[in-house]
């Protein structure tokens, strides 16, 4: 689900670039990703940003400075809680991965303690005797690990693609900053 999830907003991200460097006029591009219920990443923020920056024109109560701190500073929220979209799941998977191989253990523990008393009950020290116990215990760090590798995989895999993700997105904030920026020295 992870992967499907980071490769639509990968995915949307690209198209919305795409869209925006087109030369696309800015306020046409506003009404399209309005009206776009489910948009999100680069969309998302781009909206935000430029409903504060409209917003901002239309108050003309503040410095061009200013507007533009409370454009990037909307942005900023707006990343913000897209980073916390992206990551949603991630602490899962840490936690899979960091906790597995306790569990394996305790199980080998447990299979070794097995096997101990099985040796003390039986009268003969005999492999048949113990191969229970030690069975058990390789049972469970397998297991464990089992669980734990493919979790620590995925959940840097996963990091990975969020952090760059975020990265994208944090670039846009700054490059429409900029626009912006530009735009507005050249109206006065």
């Amino acid at each position: 689900i992870k992967l499907r999830v980071l490769g639509k907003a990968k995915a949307e991200s690209e198209q919305f670039e795409e869209q925006f460097w087109s030369g696309i006029d800015l306020d046409k591009l506003y009404q399209e990703v309005a009206q776009d219920e489910d948009a999100e990443g680069l969309s998302r923020i781009f909206k935000s940003g430029y409903r504060e920056y409209a917003r901002q024109l239309k108050g003309k109560t503040q410095s061009h400075l200013s507007a533009l701190d409370m454009v990037t500073r909307s942005m900023r929220v707006a990343l913000s809680r897209e980073e916390g979209r992206q990551e949603n799941g991630l602490s899962f998977l840490a936690t899979v991965g960091s906790t597995a191989p306790y569990i394996g253990l305790f199980g080998t523990v447990w299979g070794i303690m097995n096997s101990f008393m099985a040796l003390s009950d039986s009268t003969a020290n005999t492999l048949s005797a113990v191969a229970p116990g030690i069975a058990e215990a390789l049972i469970a760090t397998a297991i464990g690990l089992f669980a734990a590798i493919p979790a620590v995989i995925a959940y840097n895999r996963f990091s990975d693609d969020v952090e760059r993700l975020v990265t994208r997105y944090d670039n846009f904030v700054e490059e429409f900053t900029t626009l912006l920026q530009r735009h507005a020295s050249e109206r006065q």
